[in-house]
C-alpha cells in the first residue's frame, strides 16, 4: 500500500511540472498584460510597476524565480489586488468553491445513486424508463443553459431564492441543483450498469433461492460490487464537479475561487492563474488516487500496481 501510494506520488511531480510550465508560458504569450487596460499608464510608471514585480527581466529568469517561489509555497503577489498574496486570495476563496462542491457531490450521489439501483432492481419497468429519462435529460443539458433556466423559474418566477449571490441556504439550492445534476445522470447509468452486472451474478441466484429478502440482497450483497464502477468515476467526477465551479460561480455570482480564476484570466493576473491551476492540478491527481485507494478496498482482488 505505501509503496503504491509512493510510486504514484513521484508520477505526479512530472505531471505537476508540465502543468506549471504549460501554464506560465501561455499566461505570457496572450497579448495584453495585467497592467494594460483601458485606462493608459505613462512609460515611466509602467516601468517602475513591471521592475516591482520582476516582469522586466527575461522570461526565463521569471519562470526560474516563480519556480523558487512555488518551492517554497509562495505563489507571488496578485497584480490585480494590491497588497494581497496569492496565498490570501486563495485562502479566501476556496472555502466557498470547496462548500459549493460538497453540496453538488450531495446532490450528485444521492440522486445518481438511488436512482441507479432502482432502475436495475425495477429494470424494463417504468421506473427504470423514468429514471434512465433524467439520466438522459442531465446529460444532454449543459449547466451554462440548466441554471438560467432554473434561476428564470425559481428566482424570477416564483420568488422563492435569490437569483444571484451566497447569502444564505436557500441561495445555495440552485446552484449546487445545477452542478451536481450533471453528475448525477453519469452516476445513474454507471450505477444501474455496475448493479445490472452485479445482480445476474450466480451468488445473487442462490441468495435468492435460499429466501433472503430483496432489500437485503441489494444492499448486503450486490451494492459493493455494483458500486466499483462508481468508485472509479468519483475521482475524475469530484475533480469535474470542482473545476466545472467556474461556470456555476459565473453565472450565480458566487464569490469562490472558480469566479475568481475567470476574472484573473481577463485581467491577465498571471500569479492568480498559475496559483488556481496548481491548487486545482493538485486537487484533480489526489482524488484520482484517492479513487485507486478506494477500489482496491472495495475488491481485495484486485492489486496496488
Amino acid at each position: 500500500m505505501l509503496r503504491f501510494i509512493a510510486r504514484r506520488l513521484l508520477q505526479v511531480i512530472p505531471v505537476l511540472f508540465v502543468i506549471i510550465t504549460a501554464t506560465f508560458f501561455m499566461v505570457r504569450f496572450v497579448p495584453g498584460g495585467p497592467f494594460t487596460g483601458e485606462k493608459s499608464i505613462p512609460p515611466e510608471i509602467l516601468k517602475n510597476i513591471e521592475a516591482h514585480y520582476g516582469l522586466d527581466q527575461p522570461l526565463w529568469r521569471q519562470y526560474l524565480n516563480y519556480l523558487r517561489q512555488i518551492a517554497h509555497g509562495n505563489l507571488g503577489p496578485s497584480f490585480k489586488y494590491s497588497n494581497r498574496s496569492v496565498n490570501e486570495i486563495i485562502a479566501d476563496k476556496l472555502p466557498v468553491s470547496l462548500e459549493l462542491g460538497a453540496l453538488s457531490l450531495a446532490v450528485a450521489l444521492v440522486m445518481g445513486l438511488t436512482l441507479g439501483v432502482i432502475a436495475a432492481v425495477r429494470r424494463n419497468t417504468w421506473l427504470d424508463y423514468l429514471a434512465s429519462s433524467v439520466g438522459m435529460l442531465g446529460i444532454c443539458v449543459p449547466t451554462f443553459v440548466m441554471g438560467p433556466l432554473l434561476v428564470l423559474f425559481f428566482a424570477i418566477h416564483l420568488g422563492w431564492v435569490n437569483a444571484s449571490g451566497w447569502y444564505g441556504w436557500p441561495d445555495r439550492i440552485l446552484p449546487s441543483l445545477t452542478l451536481g445534476f450533471v453528475y448525477a445522470a453519469y452516476l445513474m447509468r454507471i450505477t444501474r450498469g455496475g448493479m445490472l452486472e452485479v445482480l445476474n451474478q450466480d451468488y445473487i441466484r442462490t441468495a435468492r433461492a435460499k429466501g433472503a429478502s430483496e432489500l437485503r440482497i441489494v444492499l448486503r450483497h450486490a451494492l459493493r460490487g455494483g458500486l466499483m464502477p462508481v468508485v472509479s468515476f468519483l475521482g475524475p467526477a469530484i475533480a469535474g464537479i470542482l473545476t466545472g465551479s467556474f461556470v456555476i460561480e459565473t453565472i450565480f455570482q458566487i464569490p469562490g475561487l472558480g469566479r475568481e480564476f475567470v476574472n484573473s484570466a481577463f485581467s491577465r493576473d498571471y500569479t492568480l492563474v498559475l496559483g488556481t491551476v496548481i491548487l486545482y492540478a493538485g486537487l484533480i491527481t489526489g482524488l484520482n488516487l484517492a479513487a485507486d485507494i478506494a477500489q482496491v478496498w472495495l475488491n481485495p482482488k484486485l492489486k496496488f500496481e
